[in-house]
């Protein structure tokens, strides 16, 4: 009779009891501090907007996002993922602006049974032969963007350009999505340092060299100081640039009116006409004051995802989420996306111009779609 008052007892307390509310934890990794700080910072606006408009929540589940700064070093990076899944033990890994850092933490982190989802980084072994089923990305495959500026470089019949990028993975990719769809003379081609801040070097030999055009990727606050740089040197007499990801929403604050007329390609846009862009855009002003740049908006998108996947699922379990994402049909601030076989995003890439808003404000404009619904060149390379 004692033992069964005490089942009783014990089973009336876990009737009463309020059953616990499942919590999903994301590791969100970025850069916050240094010269690249700018652009993590950005990233953690996108996110925290997103955590905004969802509730707090995560497809209806409590929701805890855990940032880590990885300060553009991959050894700190692989540190930081292994205390988030050991320690932390988060659901989902996402973030990483970086394609070195994004290819060091790659493998430990999906062969522990976890979801990586970038929200920038797109380098091109993961895209093919090393992709693996627990990677996702919300952002492009590095040569997407710089494939798009190629293309329309070819058919506006420009006969030669001088490329410019920094010497690591994703400034490799980048030249190499230019030249698949460019096929005019190579003027040079020159790999600068990562965080490099002083191009008065490369000026003076791109001006011995002459060039008709000149296309750069010089990211955050490398397009910074390299625009400035290229103004101050008078090199628009010498040659036009055309950029991809260097004049955008983290430099234009800073290059105002300087950066006006500029083209660049870029797979999102602030003038995008769609709902949910045009409230991440409204929002985003209203909190942060100022224009989103595309690491936010990929930021935003991460968070649009993580809550797809959990609220079609049913679940934060990884191979539920990794099929609901496959699956595609991902609310995002550019359309609806589906994801190609290697489980990076099919997407429009758009020629921007950088113009003045109806308030006198320095953003950018889509002029045409030089991509439409495109996938990356190495998909056929990945075997899951």
């Amino acid at each position: 009779m004692k033992k069964l008052m005490t089942i009783c007892a014990v089973t009336a307390a876990m009737t009463v009891a309020p059953a616990m509310a499942e919590t999903v934890k994301v590791g969100y990794m970025t850069t916050l501090s240094g010269g690249a700080g700018i652009i993590g910072k950005q990233m953690q606006n996108g996110v925290e907007l997103a955590m905004e408009h969802k509730g707090g929540k995560l497809g209806g589940m409590d929701a805890e996002i855990i940032y880590a700064d990885d300060q553009r070093k991959p050894d700190v990076a692989k540190q930081l993922a292994n205390r988030l899944l050991k320690s932390d033990r988060v659901d989902i890994m996402a973030g990483v602006i970086w394609s070195n850092l994004l290819m060091a933490i790659h493998k430990p982190v999906t062969r522990s049974g976890t979801l990586l989802i970038s929200s920038n980084a797109g380098p091109s072994p993961i895209a093919g032969d090393q992709c693996h089923e627990n990677f996702f990305s919300m952002s492009w495959q590095n040569d997407q963007t710089p494939g798009g500026m190629g293309q329309y470089m070819q058919d506006a019949g420009i006969k030669s350009v001088y490329l410019m990028a920094p010497n690591y993975q994703a400034g490799k990719d980048m030249l190499a999505g230019m030249k698949r769809y460019y096929k005019g003379d190579i003027a040079g081609e020159v790999y600068t340092k990562l965080g490099q801040s002083d191009f008065q070097a490369e000026l003076s030999a791109l001006r011995a060299a002459k060039p008709e055009t000149t296309m750069i990727f010089q990211p955050g606050g490398m397009g910074i100081n390299f625009v400035k740089q290229w103004k101050q040197a008078g090199m628009d007499k010498v040659s036009k640039l055309y950029t991809v990801f260097s004049v955008d929403g983290v430099s234009l604050p800073a290059l105002k009116d300087s950066a006006l007329g500029i083209l660049g390609t870029q797979t999102w846009s602030p003038d995008l006409d769609n709902a949910i862009n045009k409230k991440f855009v409204a929002d985003y002003k209203a909190k942060y004051g100022g224009y989103p740049s595309f690491y936010a908006a990929q930021a935003y998108d991460t968070i649009l995802a993580i809550d797809h996947a959990i609220a079609k699922s049913g679940s934060k379990e990884t191979a539920k989420m990794r099929a609901a994402l496959a699956a595609g049909n991902i609310p995002t601030t550019r359309g609806v996306l589906n994801m190609n076989t290697n489980h990076f995003p099919i997407q429009n890439v758009y020629l921007r111009e950088v113009v003045k808003d109806a308030d006198g404000v320095v953003t950018t404009k889509i002029i045409n779609t030089v991509f439409k619904d495109h996938g990356d060149a190495y998909a056929v390379n990945c075997k899951f």
